[in-house]
């Protein structure tokens, strides 16, 4: 198969993928649905990682998304829907969308919980009309070479991110902003 073949499958898979996960993304979960799927995202992130449960033991809140619909072709684009958890209570839903382009081809899923660790964190997505990440507060997403070094003396930052469940394939480099609103109740 040479490098035409290759390339003309994937624009037709993520073509394809891309129709797929549009109907499921625009389609908002239900309240009780997001609240189930939420909480079982974030018990099994601090299930299956030892530095997410000790970040989540030190949050003031917990921003989760558990599924994200990611597919692209040079320009692409992501979509999920969340919550803002307060301890046991629901604050508020969220949405998160991101653009991108770039040198990129595929589909994916995936999860991501912020974890907000100051009340200036907590402060800003309650009074901003949306949240670009890289804008305001401090957000670290923690990977392997970050969490060897993080613990409890050495958190200093608003916010940690941690992404996890990551299903399909999305190859390559792109540029992306990711805005995260409110919204009203799913």
């Amino acid at each position: 198969m040479n490098i035409r073949n290759i390339l003309m499958a994937t624009c037709i898979a993520t073509a394809s993928l891309g129709l797929i996960a549009m109907p499921q993304a625009a389609h908002a979960a239900s309240v009780s649905d997001l609240n189930q799927d939420s909480d079982q995202a974030i018990k099994m992130l601090i299930g299956s990682n030892p530095v997410a449960n000790e970040v989540a033991k030190k949050a003031r809140a917990i921003l989760v998304f558990p599924s994200i619909v990611k597919a692209g072709l040079i320009f692409g684009g992501a979509y999920g829907e969340g919550e803002l958890k307060m301890g046991a209570t629901v604050d508020s839903y969220y949405n998160s969308f991101t653009g991108s382009w770039g040198l990129q081809a595929g589909a994916q899923s995936y999860g991501y919980v912020v974890f907000l660790m100051t009340g200036k964190a907590v402060n800003y997505i309650h009074e901003s009309h949306g949240w670009e990440i890289g804008v305001g507060p401090t957000v670290v997403l923690v990977n392997e070479g970050v969490a060897k070094n993080l613990s409890s003396t050495t958190m200093q930052d608003d916010a940690y991110a941690f992404i996890f469940d990551q299903k399909g394939l999305m190859a390559g480099i792109s540029i992306e902003g990711t805005k995260i609103s409110r919204i009203k109740t799913p």
